[in-house]
């Protein structure tokens, strides 16, 4: 019996492919637990279009995540830290606080997806790496200053 898979199952494939199993497999156990929806004239029908529909959505995200990578990739942030008087930083500046420098800038990056070459204990100016979709990074530059001069 040909299927549709609607959630992705290790020993079959993933959602949306059309695959082929035994009508005790399906009608037993992938249909009735929503796993996969039979592969009918109408339901392939529909999910060529849904799935044209998808292509275009992520087009458009994946144009915006690129638009968002020149504006970050054109500013240069302000992170501010507690440093002693030899421009040593009490603690490391992390993913996290330059996200929150990101956020206060209107831009909304998870902190995990910021990452840093080595931690940072030092005043000074760095770079980062931000993967914004699953194929647009950026480069966040970033200089990291005491916690008196937000002037």
């Amino acid at each position: 019996m040909k299927i549709i898979l609607r959630k992705d199952v290790a020993t079959l494939g993933d959602t949306g492919e059309v695959v082929t199993v035994k009508n005790g497999y399906a009608n037993n156990f992938l249909i009735p637990q929503g796993i996969a929806i039979r592969a009918t004239e109408g339901t392939l029908k529909a999910l060529e279009t849904e799935k044209k529909q998808q292509a275009k959505k992520v087009e458009l995200q994946r144009k915006n995540a690129r638009e968002l990578a020149q504006k970050i990739e054109q500013m240069t942030l302000k992170v501010f830290a507690k440093a002693g008087e030899s421009g040593k930083l009490f603690g490391t500046v992390t993913s996290a606080d330059i996200a929150e420098a990101l956020k206060s800038q209107g831009i909304d990056i998870d902190r995990r997806k910021i990452t840093l070459e080595a931690p940072i204990k030092a005043l000074g100016k760095y770079d980062a790496d931000a993967k914004i979709f699953s194929d647009v990074s950026v480069k966040v530059h970033f200089e990291v200053e005491a916690q008196g001069t937000e002037a």
